[in-house]
């Protein structure tokens, strides 16, 4: 059976705010998850923390973007994102692409150099930008990083499609073959927007989804975690995810 994750996320800002990611990372274990993934954009002292969460984490997720607004390859957050994960001892960094467009493609040879000598494997998510999170921009990055010579992996969110108008069916069947992680998010709407809840509360299709999608890699809970009891809260999402149709 694959490992079920948590991203700290999950446990709400001000939650993560109030207790810290190692509290939440200690509960999350508590609650028998294999692992969690830290999130770098609600790290308080990153280097004290990245220091006491070590061992804990599998996956360090970086707020930044692979590439630049200009479309140039941003080597600095590359380095600040390998850093965490390898502080963490986490195999797996997760970013976004940023603002990769064409022009960027001369930078792919370059991608490939700094990480041929890194134990860190980058993985490139779905975000909530049409730059990085939108079907089309996605097929035409992993296409342009194949014909680079280059082997990257995917998570896949299976909320941030809605946010894009994006149908998350049709995408988990163009990027399965890709896909290495994969965020398990519910959807509701609400009359201005889109809000994350677990798989059960979803309005998306996302039985045919996780159908569509390998089964065994890694499943991380990336919906609201909340209750007057949050381990057994957590406790009881962890065993929903592991009883999944077709989790094997």
């Amino acid at each position: 059976m694959p490992p079920v994750l948590i991203s700290l996320s999950s446990f709400g800002a001000a939650e993560v705010g109030r207790h810290g990611q190692l509290w939440c990372a200690r509960l999350a274990l508590e609650a028998g998850a294999d692992s969690v993934e830290v999130r770098g954009e609600l790290l308080r002292e990153p280097a004290a923390e990245l220091a006491a969460l070590a061992g804990l984490a599998a996956v360090y997720s970086s707020p930044e973007g692979l590439w630049a607004a200009d479309g140039s390859l941003d080597e600095g957050a590359l380095a600040r994102g390998l850093a965490a994960a390898s502080a963490l001892r986490a195999h797996r960094l997760k970013m976004s692409i940023g603002g990769f467009g064409p022009p960027s493609q001369f930078s792919l040879a370059k991608l490939k150099a700094l990480l041929e000598a890194q134990p860190v494997e980058l993985l490139i998510e779905n975000d909530q930008t049409v730059q990085a999170g939108t079907l089309d921009a996605l097929l035409r990055f992993f296409d342009a990083q194949q014909q680079a010579g280059l082997d990257l992996g995917m998570t896949f969110d299976m909320g941030n499609w809605h946010w894009l108008g994006e149908c998350p069916l049709r995408a988990a069947e163009a990027l399965a073959s890709r896909v290495r992680y994969v965020h398990c998010k519910g959807v509701q709407r609400l009359p201005a927007k889109w809000v994350a809840v677990p798989l059960a509360e979803s309005v998306a299709p996302w039985r045919a989804v996780l159908r569509a999608l390998p089964g065994d890699v890694p499943h991380a809970i990336e919906y609201p975690l909340a209750g007057d009891d949050l381990l057994a809260v957590t406790r009881d999402q962890v065993a929903q995810i592991r009883a999944l149709p077709g989790f094997s």
